[in-house]
């Protein structure tokens, strides 16, 4: 229930999100950025499979100056025109992606142990709450690119715009009151070779007591509260 997945994201443990059976339908594990550590890196490469990830808020890659992947492709294009093709968003489930830029954290080594994504995904929780507390934050500084973290950038108002994992896990980040910077990861079937399914998914949750929500219910709750917490417009 989505109460339940508030409460975990306050305590900084893990939820599973699943979209919409009409859209990706998947489920990605969930965990706020700032509490991520080497073991949850671990668990979600193991567990989950699929890409490990960090969704931000629209306002904060704004202010960061993160541009959406697709339109620095478009640009590029200008100088490699064989980019515009690439930049061509056409799958069936969405009209666009919410893939920044890649990162690792100046700190990591190669970028990819446990370690080093859950050093680089804890800063980049430590970059969005400094930049929405209104403090200066130099990403160049912090960030080196290409790395080995997807960061995803929400859109600006968020699920009454666009409903990916993306957008719900920020969703519920911003309902349990914490920073809004969440670490995503797609569970995959190693059996079928797809994504795990519903089912799958709520069996996992159950034997390891985690939180199961589906879009539906985030998208509804959001929008309720927001109407009386004034979050979004």
């Amino acid at each position: 229930m989505i109460e339940d997945a508030i409460k975990a994201f306050r305590k900084g443990k893990p939820v599973l999100i699943y979209d919409f059976d009409d859209r990706e339908g998947e489920t990605d594990i969930a965990i706020p950025a700032l509490s991520v550590e080497p073991e949850d890196v671990a668990m979600m490469r193991i567990d989950g499979g699929g890409l490990i990830c960090v969704s931000i808020p629209f306002s904060a890659a704004e202010k960061l100056g993160l541009p959406f992947m697709h339109d620095i492709l478009s640009f590029s294009a200008r100088m490699f025109p064989q980019l515009e093709r690439i930049a061509h968003f056409d799958i069936s489930y969405d009209s666009r992606s919410s893939f920044s830029l890649w990162v690792n954290h100046r700190d990591t080594y190669t970028g990819i142990t446990d370690v080093d994504r859950s050093l680089t995904i804890r800063k980049v929780g430590e970059a969005v709450k400094s930049i929405l507390s209104g403090e200066d934050f130099d990403f160049g500084r912090e960030f080196r690119s290409p790395g080995h973290v997807a960061i995803l950038k929400a859109s600006q108002k968020l699920v009454y715009e666009r409903v990916g994992q993306t957008e719900l896990s920020i969703a519920i980040a911003e309902l349990a009151g914490i920073t809004p910077a969440v670490a995503i990861c797609e569970m995959l079937d190693d059996k079928s070779g797809r994504a795990l399914s519903k089912e799958d998914a709520m069996k996992y949750a159950a034997e390891y007591d985690i939180p199961f929500v589906e879009g539906r219910e985030v998208v509804e709750y959001y929008k309720k509260r927001a109407e009386e917490l004034k979050i979004r417009v």
